[in-house]
């Protein structure tokens, strides 16, 4: 058998050859996911954009049983968002955590030593406390990257600015809730995503 294709390999040779084939209408992008890192959901979401973009073929995205953090953040590249009636979504925010054992390596007698080439080189290391400056440091990043995701649902699921910060507080949304806040435009099944996808098309 013949090796699986990485999944960004994938997503880009997908839409390219759904893009050539004429009989090509519209796409349905089943999404089942708890998210991963935010350049792999980047990547993703930039490559629906770009195809849409290029097609203007209508994309349509059906959640199964989760599509929360980096999973919707794809899903908010479809012109339509479908999520099954028991769908978990949302978790609309970015994280990063570190591991401190400090206190463990001293009470087994261990320590570690860090030869590094500028101050913050080993921030995030297991094996040292954060510092107040490294903690201000990360929480930048952190911020930064929750705006980006933040526009992308104003912009994507015209929602208020004021709105979408609210509901992106990392918290998970049934689909009739993120329903009631305008996250996804319709309850169904795959079935259902094909009719829309038909109707789109």
């Amino acid at each position: 058998a013949a090796p699986r294709l990485p999944l960004l390999l994938r997503i880009r040779q997908e839409p390219k050859k759904a893009g050539e084939d004429k009989k090509v209408k519209a796409v349905v992008v089943r999404l089942n996911t708890p998210g991963g890192t935010v350049t792999a959901s980047d990547i993703i979401y930039r490559e629906l954009m770009l195809f849409r973009g290029r097609t203007k073929v209508p994309v349509i995205a059906i959640m199964m049983d989760v599509a929360a953090s980096g999973g919707y953040y794809i899903a908010l590249a479809a012109d339509t968002i479908v999520a099954h009636p028991t769908t978990v979504t949302g978790s609309i925010g970015t994280i990063l955590v570190t591991a401190n054992v400090e206190g463990l390596m001293q009470k087994i007698g261990d320590t570690a030593n860090t030869i590094k080439s500028a101050e913050h080189k080993d921030m995030g290391s297991p094996f040292r406390t954060l510092t107040p400056e490294e903690r201000g440091i990360f929480q930048s990043v952190i911020d930064e990257l929750q705006r980006q995701f933040v526009a992308k649902v104003v912009e994507r699921r015209r929602i208020p600015a004021d709105s979408a910060r609210a509901l992106a507080d990392g918290r998970i949304y049934t689909a009739p809730q993120a329903l009631g806040h305008r996250l996804v435009d319709a309850i169904g099944y795959v079935p259902d995503a094909i009719d829309a996808a038909r109707r789109a098309a």
